[in-house]
């Protein structure tokens, strides 16, 4: 599938939730979240049948959101499902981690995971102090997550990054204790800019702090850093290298990046249903009455095909977006 821009859509995001235990600031209001029934959920297993489809027309990768994936239960059987799949070369699954060390018949999730073929792990990581973890997360989980991180490297991953949401007057001391944790763990460390997902509000100046300014605040800890313009994941960060350790810290700016949506390669399927060609769009298609209607594959393909003709140029978070859904709702 090609985009009217040339992009090649070969990665779908799949949220199979919009339930989380936790409350973070940039993704959920401080009003009451309604959930989606149940019923308006898709099921596993139309899902499934989504991806099937989808890799007959070219998607390649898979990343697993929520929400919190890792409360919906049967997770780690839908995403080893998925690894089944002819055409999916990789599954990988976004998580804040707090549940990757539960254990469930002697197993931890995060084993379970491995185990069924999934090999990324992205695991938010927004501070190492604990009150700040609290305060910006609503709940007092970061030993759960550090739990967590390291069930994820006994299960051996073939990579895990840690991600951390730049956030003015909290991030830029949290830097130095970031960059030593990530190494010891090699791990990957991104840093993405606030976007507004969830409300307008959160990108203020008071909040705002930019991917050039976050990485002058890493210089002064690491030296200065080396662009490595040909270590590419599957998302948008920019790599560079800190020449003393060779670890390797990313910048995700989708604010700042006037390039940041050149080589768009995704589309994200919604856990109620709707297939979004761009998180900062406001297009997104009703695929879940199309596939309870008793559509066959080749209908369903078209839909596909459909929905990345209007994929747009580039997202519109520069222009005053007003979010029509919580990023909770719409996967991350």
């Amino acid at each position: 599938m090609e985009d009217p821009f040339g992009h090649r859509i070969s990665y779908l995001r799949v949220s199979v939730t919009d339930r989380c235990n936790e409350r973070c600031r940039y993704c959920m209001p401080e009003e009451e979240q309604p959930w989606f029934a149940k019923e308006d959920t898709l099921t596993y297993d139309e899902m499934l049948r989504v991806v099937r489809v989808g890799a007959t027309l070219g998607i390649k990768r898979i990343r697993v959101t929520g929400g919190e994936p890792l409360t919906r239960p049967g997770i780690a059987g839908f995403c080893g499902e998925l690894t089944k799949i002819p055409g999916i070369e990789g599954v990988a699954i976004s998580t804040n981690g707090t549940l990757l060390a539960k254990t469930d018949k002697g197993r931890t999730l995060a084993e379970q995971l491995a185990q069924g073929g999934v090999r990324t792990a992205n695991i938010s990581l927004d501070s190492l102090d604990r009150a700040v973890y609290q305060r910006t997360t609503s709940r007092d989980l970061l030993p759960r997550v550090l739990e967590g991180i390291d069930a994820a490297i006994d299960a051996g991953f073939e990579s895990i990054r840690l991600n951390c949401v730049l956030m003015k007057n909290q991030t830029e001391r949290e830097l130095p204790a970031l960059i030593d944790y990530a190494a010891s763990k090699n791990a990957l460390l991104r840093f993405i800019e606030l976007m507004p997902v969830s409300t307008q509000e959160v990108l203020s100046e008071a909040n705002f702090l930019p991917i050039a300014t976050a990485k002058k605040l890493v210089e002064q800890t690491t030296g200065p850093l080396i662009e490595e313009p040909d270590f590419k994941t599957n998302g948008p960060a920019v790599y560079h290298r800190v020449p003393a350790t060779d670890q390797k810290i990313g910048f995700i700016g989708a604010m700042t990046n006037l390039h940041f949506c050149e080589n768009c390669n995704k589309l994200r399927l919604t856990c109620d249903g709707k297939l979004r060609p761009c998180l900062g769009s406001f297009l997104e298609f009703d695929l879940r009455s199309v596939l309870r209607g008793g559509c066959d594959d080749a209908e369903l393909a078209a839909f596909f095909q459909n929905v990345v003709a209007r994929k747009p140029k580039e997202h519109d978070f520069r222009h005053n977006y007003q979010p029509n859904r919580r990023m909770i709702a719409i996967g991350g």
